[in-house]
């Protein structure tokens, strides 16, 4: 089993920036994508960013059209977390983020096996 705990949300103006962790126990994440979704009232849960498994070569990043070029996801395979950098952020980013693992680099809610209990962000204009 996977537990997944975030941290780092709070209140922020329209084109400031946050930072979200989020640090997996029990059962080494380590092999998995590990990502966030997002909901905000009244709307469904929708993906925001994902990070494949570290390889020799690398990782790979999938955004959500509506994030690219403001956040960026990284993860620390040392200290079993992923983050997400969110800059230039807008009331409409406004929602719950959920810290997920164990699922496509792209997909739909119901693919993701593990989800934390989210964190609240909320962007002021």
């Amino acid at each position: 089993q996977v537990q997944l705990v975030e941290s780092g949300g709070g209140l922020v103006q329209a084109g400031g920036s946050l930072r979200l962790s989020c640090a997996a126990s029990g059962r080494t994440v380590r092999s998995n994508v590990m990502g966030w979704f997002r909901q905000a009232p009244g709307k469904e849960r929708e993906f925001v960013s994902a990070v494949s498994a570290i390889s020799w070569s690398g990782s790979s990043t999938g955004y959500a059209d509506s994030v690219k070029g403001r956040f960026t996801i990284s993860r620390d395979n040392a200290k079993n977390t992923v983050y997400l950098q969110m800059s230039s952020l807008k009331p409409e980013d406004t929602a719950v983020y959920y810290c997920v693992a164990g699922g496509p680099l792209v997909g739909g809610a119901h693919e993701y096996v593990y989800w934390g209990q989210g964190t609240q962000v909320t962007v002021s204009s």
